[in-house]
C-alpha cells in the first residue's frame, strides 16, 4: 500500500509553523482530554490537536473499515491491534483530510469547531495501556561507558553483549506521560564501614536519553517472530526517559539487575511517531561483529536518523543542554529485539513497549547518561546559570527532543520531560 502521506511536495490547509516537528507528513498519534472533559484519540499537524472520534462519527472515514468506538477510547491499544494496513489506511486518509486543495472540512465551520483544537485546549494523556514493558541495552558505546566505570576497559562488554540484545523486563505501572512530575526515590544504598546498607533519599538520580517502540499483537504464545517480519509489528516510536538512581541500582543488581533504582518512574513523549512516517530516514547501523546467529540477520538500513537532544532546566533559571546524540547509534536494531524477545516464544500484546537502553554515541557530547557525562560525577556540568551537576537536582526538569530532518522534510518527536521533586519525608 503506497505511503501517501509521506509525500515531501503535500502541504496543509492548516496554518503551521515551517519548523514544525508535526508536518502533515508526520501523523502522529496520541491520547488526550478535551476542552469538553472527553478523553480521544487525535493526531496533530502543527500546533493543532485533531479529534479522530469525532472525525469518525462525522463520517470522514467513510470506506475504512473500522469500529465504531475505535478512537473513542483512552488508549490506542485496540486501534493498533489493528494491523498495518489500518494504520495506514487512516493515516493516509488523514492526509488526504487536511490536503491543501480539499475544502470538505476546511469549508465546514460546524465540523472544524468539532473536530480541532488548539494545544492550550487540551491535555495529553498517556497514548498506550502499556501491558509488559522491557528495556534493552543496545547501545555499544554506552554499554562500553559503563562497563569501564564499574570494571575496566578491558572488561567494559561482557562476553554475551556482542551476541544477544541484553535487555530486561521493566514496570509498567511506573510508565507516565511527558509533563508529569517525578519524587526523587528512597532506597537502599551500598554498605560504608559497617557494613549496614544506607538508607534515604537517592543522591546519584539520572536521566537516560532513550527511545521506545510500541509493538502490536505479533505472536501465540510458543511462536516466535522472524527477523524479516518484525517490522511489521512495530506501530512506532516515542521519545523515553528511563530515569534511574545509580546508588540504589548499584546495591541492588546483583544478582538479578535493576529493580527500585529503575522502577519509581519512566517518561515517554505523548504523541506515537508511526514507523511508516519515518521510512524516508532509515540509515544502516554499526557494523556487527562478530557477525550476529542467523535468526539475527537482518537486511540493510534498519536503523534510524533521529536526532536526540537531552537539557535540564534547574527552577526559575536558564535551559542547558548537555547531550545531543542520535538513535542511529544503535547497535541492535529493533527488529533484532522483537526477534530475540519471541525467539523463545514469549507473545507479545497490542501496546506492549521496548525501550532501546540508554542511547550513546562516540563522542563525550553524544554521552546519553549523567553518569557517562560527568563520569560517574568526577567532571561535572556548569550549567547556564553558572551551578554544576553531577547527577540531577531536586527542582530540576530533564527535558529529551527528537527529530529527523532532510532537505525535504522534518519529522519530530515533540518533548518528553519531566520534573524533580523532594523525596517525600519518611
Amino acid at each position: 500500500m503506497p505511503l501517501t502521506a509521506n509525500d515531501p511536495k503535500r502541504k496543509t490547509w492548516l496554518d503551521t509553523p515551517t519548523d514544525t516537528d508535526f508536518p502533515i507528513q508526520n501523523i502522529p498519534f496520541g491520547v488526550f482530554l478535551t476542552r469538553d472533559d472527553i478523553i480521544t484519540i487525535g493526531t496533530r499537524i502543527g500546533d493543532y490537536a485533531i479529534d479522530l472520534g469525532a472525525l469518525h462519527q462525522l463520517g470522514y472515514f467513510k470506506g475504512i473499515d473500522l469500529t465504531d468506538d475505535i478512537f473513542l477510547q483512552d488508549s490506542l491499544n485496540d486501534f493498533i491491534a489493528d494491523g498495518r494496513k489500518t494504520w495506514r489506511l487512516v493515516r493516509n486518509r488523514i492526509s488526504d483530510i487536511f490536503l491543501e486543495g480539499n475544502n470538505s472540512l476546511r469549508d465546514n465551520e460546524e465540523h472544524r469547531n468539532k473536530v480541532l483544537f488548539t494545544m492550550d485546549e487540551i491535555e495529553m494523556q498517556l497514548p498506550v495501556d502499556v501491558g509488559d514493558y522491557t528495556d534493552f541495552y543496545a547501545s555499544k558505546e554506552h554499554a562500553f561507558n559503563v562497563g569501564s566505570l564499574f570494571r575496566d576497559p578491558e572488561n567494559a562488554l561482557l562476553p554475551n553483549w556482542l551476541h544477544i540484545p541484553i535487555g530486561y523486563h521493566g514496570r509498567s505501572s511506573s510508565i507516565i506521560p511527558s509533563g508529569t512530575p517525578i519524587r526523587r526515590p528512597v532506597g537502599q544504598t551500598k554498605p560504608g564501614d559497617y557494613a549496614i546498607p544506607g538508607f534515604g533519599p537517592t543522591k546519584l538520580l539520572d536521566f537516560e536519553l532513550e527511545m521506545a517502540f510500541i509493538t502490536t499483537d505479533s505472536n501465540d504464545l510458543g511462536k516466535r517472530v522472524s527477523i524479516n517480519d518484525a517490522e511489521n509489528y512495530i506501530f512506532g516510536l516515542v521519545l523515553f526517559n528511563d530515569w534511574s538512581a545509580r546508588d540504589i541500582q548499584a546495591w541492588e543488581y546483583v544478582p538479578l539487575g535493576p529493580f527500585l533504582g529503575k522502577s519509581f518512574a519512566s517518561t515517554i513523549s505523548p504523541w506515537i511517531v508511526t514507523l511508516d512516517a519515518l521510512e524516508s530516514f532509515r540509515v544502516e547501523g554499526p557494523t556487527q561483529n562478530p557477525e550476529p546467529l542467523p535468526y539475527l540477520k537482518q537486511g540493510k538500513k534498519k536503523n534510524f536518523d533521529i536526532k536526540l537532544q537531552a537539557s535540564i532546566l534547574p527552577e526559575g533559571g536558564e535551559e542547558t543542554v548537555v547531550a545531543n546524540s542520535n538513535f542511529k547509534y544503535m547497535y541492535w536494531s529493533m527488529a533484532q529485539q522483537l526477534t530475540h524477545h519471541t525467539v523463545n516464544g514469549c507473545n507479545v500484546r497490542s501496546g506492549d513497549m521496548m525501550g532501546s537502553g540508554t542511547i550513546s554515541g562516540p563522542t563525550k557530547e553524544s554521552y546519553g547518561s549523567m553518569l557517562e557525562l560527568t563520569w560517574r560525577g568526577k567532571n561535572p556540568i556548569t550549567l547556564k546559570d553558572g551551578t554544576q551537576r553531577k547527577f540531577i537536582n531536586d527542582n530540576d526538569t530533564v527535558i529529551l527532543r527528537g527529530f529527523c530532518q532532510n532537505e525535504k522534510v522534518r519529522i519530530g518527536f515533540g518533548e518528553c520531560s519531566g520534573k524533580v521533586l523532594p523525596a517525600l519525608p519518611f
